[in-house]
């Protein structure tokens, strides 16, 4: 997933210019950033990393970033149920999963095909789908893989 700063830079150029943004220095860290690495940061993580490149880029500026690469098409949010959000500039298609006890964040490859989303489409009766994300939630392997969930019945996370 590694890219090239020049790479990224010109990539962002684009979608910037593209969607009517400004090209700024502190954007670029943030997706330079972001499109290096698999861990789904979320906005404190990038903060803390950008910040040792820019030195005086503040908390709000990295969210707003953040934000204006999701509106770009850059990067995807991933919201959870108790509010916080994680990212990835992973932007082919694949899925999630999500361990309960840590928060991390893994790919996993593949995704449904439009057959696929047809079938549910049909079955939810009018329901008409734009779109989908998968998430799978469990443990992962530096979490204890014998932990009992608490409530199974409930509604996942």
């Amino acid at each position: 997933m590694k890219t090239s700063p020049e790479a990224a830079n010109l990539k962002l150029r684009e979608a910037l210019e593209a969607t009517g943004h400004r090209f700024t220095e502190q954007r670029a860290a943030v997706y330079r950033f972001l499109s290096g690495v698999t861990s789904h940061p979320n906005a404190d993580e990038v903060f803390q990393q950008v910040r040792s490149q820019v030195p005086g880029i503040s908390l709000a500026t990295v969210y707003k970033s953040l934000e204006t690469l999701v509106n770009c098409g850059l990067a995807a949010k991933l919201t959870y149920s108790d509010g916080s959000a994680r990212y990835d500039a992973k932007m082919d298609p694949h899925h999630h999963a999500r361990c309960v006890s840590c928060g991390a964040v893994f790919d996993v490859p593949g995704s449904l095909t439009k057959e696929e989303l047809e079938v549910l489409s049909r079955e939810l009766d009018g329901f008409s789908v734009l779109g989908y994300r998968l998430e799978l939630t469990g443990f992962c392997t530096g979490c204890s893989p014998h932990r009992e969930l608490k409530d199974t019945t409930g509604p996942m996370n």
